[in-house]
């Protein structure tokens, strides 16, 4: 195979160097930190209004943490109130961008740390939150609507360069990106599912109610879906359809909040996608609601600064960062089956709102020794809401085996757990999900493929 010769990877990363240094506004990239520090508080709120701080990480006996991260716990006693209060004020340092650094390695330290508790808790939009937090540490967007920028007059600067702008465009369309070949299913595209279940259960709604029971309602709401997921990016970027487009993203989302109870995400999205607009575009808003031209940006007219071997690791790590990025939805063809039916790379792979899944399992214990038989139900290990999670993701089946054979061992006795589980697939009969003769109580932990899960359904 034929490689590039030194020389000439150093004159690539130059010539994007030069590119991505170029002088912008610092407006929209202050305005995504503000938005993201602002609903990160909003987040924080919600959940210690809602009671879930204690429902969730304080009241279960066990939680269900990552392959590799058994370490991460919830604090003891009310330190879980003291993460989130941290976790709170972190949030409130980014928006007012006070101490920024110190502000948003926290928040990424201390939000990440809370998703790693349980798996129980996963979604989509928290791992993007992860992942934007951990990009906003290298960028520096507190260079100008900061309190850091009034306290050091060094720091402020009304510019910033070409390719923190760009950076942040695409954390924000890899969600719709790969959200949107996640669509390219037979259920989402052929049997309108899961949309058709989740549509017939909003018959209540008012005025539109009665429609959302119309199979062809579902079938275009899908097809719309998948359209707008794989091209909303696209026309955000070219300018003469980035209005248009971005009313139908805030339509699209505000609709989808409406309907369908997912949190914080249509939210985050709403606001993060705004980046997409022209990088003075506060400047211009604050300027249109003042009835006052906006004055241009005024970029420096310093060339910028030549490339460095420190400026050629930024480009090679944002390179890596995004591959990362990329390979982690793409995993799953490292696994054998169907990743919707068996949910083996399923996680991080932005699969947003693809299955409607149910499931119930019992356990068969079997002790070692005395070759006594007896039934146990996860309701005596878990949380209803754990269970309700657990009884359709494979990995957390076989936690609460593992959970089960740990409990009998405390209490002197080698056991073998065996799990009767069926699921249902967005609105199919329930089929048997695991092999009920696999012992999982000896069964790894791992992240390779799990042989005892059965194959999926015909037709799936």
């Amino acid at each position: 195979m034929r490689t590039l010769p030194p020389s000439s990877v150093v004159s690539f990363l130059d010539r994007i160097h030069a590119l991505g240094s170029q002088p912008t506004s610092a407006g929209s990239a202050a305005a995504f930190r503000v938005a993201f520090g602002l609903l990160g508080l909003v987040a924080v709120c919600r959940f210690a209004a809602r009671g879930w701080i204690s429902e969730l990480y304080i009241e279960p006996a066990h939680h269900f943490t990552y392959s590799g991260f058994w370490w991460v716990q919830p604090w003891p006693g009310w330190g879980m109130y003291a993460l989130f209060a941290l976790l709170g004020l972190a949030s409130l340092g980014v928006a007012l961008g006070y101490r920024y650094r110190v502000s948003i390695v926290a928040f990424f330290l201390l939000f990440t740390y809370v998703e790693l508790i349980d798996k129980t808790t996963y979604l989509n939009h928290y791992y993007w939150v992860s992942l934007a937090s951990l990009l906003m540490i290298f960028l520096p967007l507190h260079r100008t609507a900061s309190l850091d920028a009034r306290r050091d007059p060094s720091l402020r600067n009304d510019t910033i360069p070409r390719w923190v702008v760009w950076a942040l465009m695409a954390q924000v369309g890899v969600v719709y990106v790969f959200g949107g070949i996640a669509k390219l299913n037979p259920d989402w595209l052929f049997h309108a599912q899961p949309l058709r279940i989740w549509l017939h259960n909003s018959g209540d709604v008012p005025l539109a109610g009665p429609l959302f029971g119309q199979a062809w309602v579902a079938y275009a709401m899908s097809w719309a879906g998948a359209a707008f997921d794989l091209t909303i990016a696209g026309w955000l970027l070219w300018r003469r359809t980035r209005p248009f487009a971005y009313a139908a993203l805030v339509v699209f989302h505000v609709m989808t909040w409406l309907l369908f109870p997912i949190g914080m995400f249509p939210w985050i999205m709403i606001a993060g996608s705004l980046v997409f607009f022209r990088p003075d575009w506060p400047r211009r808003a604050a300027a249109f609601l003042r009835r006052r031209p906006a004055q241009a940006t005024v970029a420096s007219e310093a060339p910028a600064p030549g490339a460095t071997w420190q400026s050629r690791a930024v480009i090679v790590a944002l390179a890596l960062f995004a591959l990362v990025q990329i390979a982690m939805p793409l995993r799953h063809w490292a696994y054998p089956g169907n990743v919707r039916w068996n949910e083996e790379g399923y996680r991080f792979a932005w699969r947003v709102m693809l299955t409607e899944k149910t499931g119930q399992v019992r356990f068969r214990v079997t002790d070692v020794e005395t070759g006594e038989e007896w039934l146990a139900y996860p309701e005596a290990y878990l949380t209803a809401l754990q269970v309700e999670r657990m009884a359709y993701q494979p990995d957390m089946i076989l936690a609460t085996a593992h959970i089960i054979a740990d409990d009998a061992e405390r209490r002197g006795r080698s056991v073998e757990v065996r799990a009767d589980a069926f699921v249902a697939f967005n609105g199919r009969e329930a089929a048997r999900f695991v092999d009920p003769d696999v012992d999982l109580a000896g069964a790894g932990t791992g992240i390779g493929p799990k042989r005892w899960i059965l194959p999926a359904p015909k037709g799936l």
